[in-house]
């Protein structure tokens, strides 16, 4: 703006001031407000109350042992509650359908739940506040998280509503003190963990070769981290089925031999705390699950096999070698009444102190790239080197380990079913035709919607 044009609204502004008297006094300070955003300030929202709906797992532990820091830096309280997968899957439906939440702000399991967030119009786009320097702090440095989580955090149309603040990879647990009793080597292959489970297997000493997920939904993350290792996911690129397939079937006949032959009594109804239960008490000598579990298999007061620990990458599959990526986002409700005070919390729970306590904690691998550059953290672990080199790995050849549909809640339920229906005894092919006619038009529909 030139001089010549200034002066004549100069002029203007104090032939008004003559007119109006102090009227004009305002205009000064409104200019200068307009001109210059305030500042970012932890501060700014003290006072308000939140509540944050999260799931039941160590990196909701680690959230709520933080929250005293951050009402400290923020006066801000928060009221939140850790609430099973599955039932925390099943309010986040109810209550957003409902549009007016209990929460602020919410967890989500963006391989179940993305599409249908974005669908329901779950979340606040979170762009508009990165982008806010008066509403996020300097030191955020949202750059910092890596392409891989963001690009799957993102929904169809561009715009980003959650955080990725948690990548699990699948990985082999397994007991090295029970693989050293015997002299067997950790497997090479897919095919090689069905022979070393049945070399580890014995239930007269209640010892299972094998344990993973049996029961229906919780299960088919299994079953389908199986299948990528030939080369193959649940859906085509263009959304076709492929869940009787050879290949679909080569992975339930070997969920069937693993579970059947070498799992422990009542696997058909272990979610991934049964596994990791009877993991960590010496029962079994492989679990494969996901990275984001290792938290209580260290530690001394609920662990039996402190220091026993092998953290192995998935074994390649006959066509291919993957491990099955999974993720966790955080959200602002757009039901919310509070949501700038929601995005403090959200950018202090995914910041990157906190995301190297996840690390450090052994639950779970970050979203953001920096974490994994901490060498005194890494060197400071209770999880060690072979902890980091698996998941560093594994992060190397992750693959979406669930179809990214809108259905998949009941994905995990009619295929879950067929793959509990197979570790009793029955016909992997038929169960997986049957299965797969059922769900197409459930799929077809969602498509269609």
């Amino acid at each position: 703006m030139t001089d010549s044009i200034l002066k004549p609204t100069r002029r203007a502004l104090l032939r008004g001031a003559a007119a109006t008297g102090a009227g004009v006094i305002a205009a000064p300070l409104v200019l200068r407000e307009a001109r210059a955003q305030a500042p970012f300030n932890w501060k700014r929202f003290s006072g308000q109350s939140i509540d944050v709906l999260l799931v039941k797992n160590p990196r909701s532990e680690l959230m709520q042992a933080a929250e005293k820091e951050f009402t400290e830096l923020t006066g801000i309280k928060v009221s939140s509650e850790q609430v099973p997968e599955q039932q925390q899957r099943q309010k986040a439906v109810i209550e957003f359908a409902s549009g007016k939440p209990s929460f602020d702000v919410s967890g989500i399991s963006l391989h179940v739940q993305k599409r249908m967030a974005a669908k329901g119009k779950w979340f606040e786009n979170l762009d508009p506040y990165i982008k806010d320097a008066s509403l996020t702090a300097p030191d955020f440095d949202f750059a910092d998280f890596g392409a891989g989580p963001v690009a799957y955090a993102r929904q169809a149309d561009g715009s980003l509503d959650t955080v990725p603040f948690f990548v699990d990879y699948w990985i082999v647990y397994y007991n090295k003190e029970l693989f050293d009793a015997k002299g067997v080597a950790y497997p090479k292959s897919m095919d090689e963990m069905f022979t070393v489970a049945q070399k580890l297997h014995d239930p007269a000493k209640g010892i299972a070769g094998f344990v993973s997920r049996g029961l229906k939904n919780a299960n088919v993350p299994v079953w389908t981290s199986l299948m990528l290792g030939q080369g193959s996911e649940t859906t085509s690129p263009d959304g076709k089925l492929l869940t009787d397939t050879p290949e679909a079937i080569w992975a339930g006949e070997l969920y069937k031999k693993l579970n059947k032959e070498t799992g422990p009594v009542g696997s058909v109804g272990f979610n991934w705390n049964e596994c990791q239960t009877t993991f960590m008490q010496g029962r079994a000598a492989m679990w494969l699950d996901g990275v984001g579990f290792a938290t209580p298999l260290e530690d001394p007061s609920k662990s039996r096999i402190v220091g026993k620990v092998g953290y192995g990458i998935t074994p390649p599959g006959p066509k291919a070698h993957h491990a099955g990526m999974f993720a966790d986002g955080m959200g602002i409700s757009r039901g919310s009444s509070k949501k700038e005070a929601a995005w403090l919390y959200v950018q202090f729970m995914t910041n990157k102190k906190n995301q190297i306590a996840m690390l450090k904690a052994g639950a779970g691998a970050p979203g953001r790239s920096s974490a994994y550059l901490d060498t005194e953290t890494i060197q400071q672990s209770k999880f060690g080197k072979q902890y980091f080199d698996c998941l560093l790995g594994s992060a190397k050849i992750a693959r979406a380990g669930l179809p990214q549909i809108v259905p998949v809640t009941e994905f995990r339920d009619v295929f879950g079913v067929g793959l509990t229906n197979m570790i009793g005894g029955a016909d992997v092919a038929s169960e997986l035709k049957k299965a797969t006619e059922t769900f197409a038009p459930v799929l077809a529909k969602s498509e269609q919607g």
